[in-house]
This record gives structure tokens, C-alpha cells and sequence, in this order.
């Protein structure tokens, strides 16, 4: 096991301090909890460790092409990321016509704010202040519309999922390279919560207890939910969830810790795993691109662009 100054090492290495320079109230666009759509959208999800994206019908939030993964390039700085990006939409429209019109949503593990990363965890240091959503745009041929990644896997469950139709406080936890949140109350999201940098054992949490955390301690399933139980505890104090998703990678491992887990509140695992992710920010994306469209009237909607279902 690391000692705690190596631990702390690596935070800094992973996680970088809020941009002052970000505008405060520029949050991502989010559809409305009841809004249900149709169409297609690319929905791209980009991790510490893999870069994957597909194409989505957003009426069913089924894959509609193949689920496309390549490593996420070492150093991530954003210039190598972005031609990965641009690799695995093209690798995922391979053989498939799709306009120009359909939406590209993107899922970054930082805080966004006015469409670049406030933040950066995982991930490169560069990604602060860059342009994403201008040079990812560049990169992939088409406007983009980018989100935080787990923010992006919370709609996923909300539109489509386990969260779908349920009031209170519900929390999204992904589980991976670290720990990303999506906090909804009522079906509202509350953007760009970072859970997984909470204080724990005075370090971030997921620098302990993530799904790559665990493995690189060499912690068996039972010592680390006897961690991840402590961490929940905290959670639960802070802000007493209903219930709480599990997603992300270590998510697809449920049958070996869902019975260790120990909380006050229901508990499931996402019902997308590790695909809410690319579901969610072709979800996002979809539903920006409408309301762009409502609001010029003058530029009508292609039928090929999603349009909004009034039905349940």
C-alpha cells in the first residue's frame, strides 16, 4: 500500500484547482426532466482510460451503431484527446449515413462551465480554459455540445433508467479511473458536483476508493466496501439521497460488492452500467439542439433532427 505523502502526490497530479476566470453562472444547457425526444444523436464519453462513443436513438436510448473504445492517449493533454475523440466517431459512423444536422454530445470528467472544463480530474492539467467545445467541434466535423461526464450518465438514468419517474434526492455515483456524481432533486440535476473529491482520510476520496483506487492498492472487495461504506456514510450526511445508482465500470461488478454495501437509502446499479455515459450526452446534446432550433424560427428543423415526443 502507497504511504499517504505518495496518495497526495498523486491528487495533485489529478486534480487541478477551479479556474477563477470560469463565469460562474455558465452551466451546460440540461434538458428538462420531462422532456422525451426522438432522432438520433453521437454520444461521446471520455474517461481517465478510455475514450468510447456510439450513435443513439433518442427515443429509446438503444445503440444504434457499434460502441466504439480506444485508450485515452498518455499524457491526456486536450490536443491528443480531441484526435481520439475524432477517431472514435469516425470509426463509430463507419458505413452509416448520418447528416450533418445530428447532434454530437460530449461527456468531459471536469466541471463545465461556458463550454470549456473549469476543472480537470484524470485528465491532463491543459484541459483547463481550453476551448472545448470549439476545438472538439473542429475535430469532429460537427458542433458539439459538452456536459460533465457523470452529469451526462444521471440523464441517461433519469430520461431512460433508474432514476426515471422517481421524486426526492436521487444520487448517481461512477465508479472508475475515479468517482464521478450526478445529484438530481425532483428530477432536476444539480450540474457539476464532483462528490468524488469530497475530503476523505484528508484526500480527495477517489485517490482511495475508486474503482482504479482499489486495484491499485490491491484491496480485495471486502476491505475496500469497508471504505466505500465510510465514504457513503459521509454522503448520506451531507445530503440524505433517496437513492442512490451506481455506474461506471466498477458497476458491471455489482454480484461481487452490491451485498457489502451498507447504507440507510435504496441502492441499484445504472441501468445503462458503463454506457449511460455516451447515452446521456447524446441525450444532452439532442435536446440543446432543439431548443436552439425553437428559438430560431427561421432556421426550420431538418426532419432528420431530434424532435420533441409529447407523449409520455
Amino acid at each position: 500500500m502507497a504511504d499517504a505523502g505518495a496518495e497526495r502526490k498523486r491528487t495533485r497530479r489529478r486534480v487541478v484547482a477551479l479556474d477563477p476566470n470560469a463565469d460562474p453562472g455558465a452551466d451546460p444547457a440540461m434538458p428538462d426532466p420531462d422532456q422525451r425526444l426522438s432522432g438520433l444523436a453521437i454520444g461521446i464519453d471520455v474517461g481517465g482510460t478510455g475514450v468510447k462513443a456510439a450513435l443513439v436513438d433518442l427515443a429509446t436510448a438503444k445503440l444504434v451503431s457499434p460502441r466504439v473504445r480506444e485508450k485515452t492517449p498518455q499524457p491526456s493533454t486536450p490536443e491528443a484527446v480531441a484526435v481520439t475523440i475524432a477517431s472514435v466517431v469516425r470509426r463509430t459512423l463507419e458505413g452509416i449515413e448520418v447528416p450533418e444536422v445530428v447532434p454530437v454530445g460530449c461527456g468531459l470528467p471536469g466541471i463545465v462551465k461556458a463550454g470549456r472544463l473549469a476543472s480537470a480530474a484524470n485528465i491532463d492539467p491543459g484541459w483547463v480554459g481550453w476551448p472545448a467545445t470549439e476545438n472538439i467541434g473542429a475535430a469532429v466535423g460537427r458542433p458539439v455540445h459538452i456536459v460533465n461526464d457523470a452529469d451526462a450518465a444521471g440523464l441517461a438514468e433519469l430520461a431512460f433508467g433508474a432514476a426515471r419517474g422517481r421524486d426526492g434526492t436521487v444520487l448517481l455515483l461512477t465508479l472508475g479511473t475515479g468517482i464521478g456524481s450526478a445529484l438530481f432533486v425532483d428530477g432536476r440535476l444539480v450540474p457539476n458536483t464532483e462528490f468524488g473529491h469530497l475530503e476523505f482520510h484528508g484526500q480527495d476520496a477517489e485517490t482511495l476508493i475508486s474503482g482504479a483506487a482499489r486495484e491499485r492498492r490491491g484491496l480485495g472487495w471486502k476491505a475496500w466496501a469497508k471504505q466505500f461504506n465510510l465514504y457513503l456514510a459521509r454522503v448520506e450526511l451531507y445530503f440524505s439521497p433517496d437513492l442512490i445508482i451506481f455506474g461506471g465500470g466498477v458497476s458491471k461488478e455489482w454480484a461481487k460488492w452490491g451485498k457489502l454495501i451498507k447504507t440507510r437509502c435504496e441502492v441499484v446499479t445504472a441501468t445503462f452500467l458503463n454506457t449511460s455515459g455516451i447515452i446521456g450526452a447524446a441525450y444532452a446534446a439532442g435536446a440543446q439542439a432543439r431548443t436552439e432550433a425553437q428559438v430560431r424560427p427561421e432556421a426550420p428543423v431538418r426532419p432528420e433532427a431530434p424532435a420533441i415526443d409529447q407523449g409520455a
